[in-house]
């Protein structure tokens, strides 16, 4: 049996469809195992074909990562500000769990595409009706931003690696070599350490942290 792709019918190739299958080529080898010459060969056409709907491979990034970013929904309007903040950041988390790719989409181009800026209106909206003054709210959503980023990539990577016996192997014995003498601290806790390393507790704790700073330089 041949291995080629068949063939996408004539006329049938959309933007739609080139983005729909570089999702899933991205979910499967990651943005840097992603090439426009292989979702090429996935659809069966030509790489040229692929120029007719998007110039360039940051343009494909950028309606895959629109394309993701639009099943965020919007901010409830009914609940406190910091209940808005967290609905936000829970949101964007919980979609990076879902969809990998999309945090390292993001940390390469964080502004880019219609719908990241629609998130990012919504979030940036909450904090000025709260009454923060226009420095502080772009300052906190950027941090906010970095937050989610920061500790999601760092969840999805640790979960990659409790699922290779090997790499899970080297952490602990990585840990287990450490002098209690000279690192007495990181010993006695690498139980606690361990526990935090991810989940809905941990990124909780962190947001959290955020929001008690945040509301002690809200305005009266």
């Amino acid at each position: 049996m041949s291995d080629t792709k068949p063939r996408t019918p004539r006329n049938t190739l959309s933007p739609e469809l080139i983005v729909q299958t570089a999702l899933r080529l991205m979910e499967a080898k990651g943005t840097d195992g992603f090439s426009l010459r292989g979702l090429a060969g996935e659809l069966g056409v030509g790489p040229m074909a692929l120029y007719t709907y998007f110039r360039n491979k940051d343009e494909l990034y950028d309606a895959v990562r629109d394309h993701l970013m639009a099943l965020v929904p919007d901010v409830p309007q009914d609940l406190p500000w910091p209940n808005q903040v967290r609905f936000v950041c829970r949101g964007l988390r919980a979609l990076m769990l879902q969809h990998p790719c999309l945090a390292q989409l993001l940390a390469s181009r964080p502004l880019s595409g219609k719908e990241t800026a629609r998130v990012a209106e919504g979030l940036l909206g909450v904090l000025r009706a709260a009454g923060f003054d226009p420095e502080t709210a772009a300052r906190t959503h950027t941090t906010l931003f970095t937050f989610v980023l920061g500790a999601t990539s760092w969840e999805v990577q640790m979960a990659v690696e409790r699922l290779d016996p090997d790499a899970w192997r080297r952490l602990r014995t990585s840990m287990e070599s450490l002098s209690a003498h000279e690192f007495p601290t990181v010993v006695e806790l690498a139980p606690e350490l361990a526990r935090t390393s991810g989940g809905d507790e941990q990124f909780d704790y962190g947001l959290d942290l955020l929001l008690a700073g945040l509301e002690a330089r809200r305005p009266s």
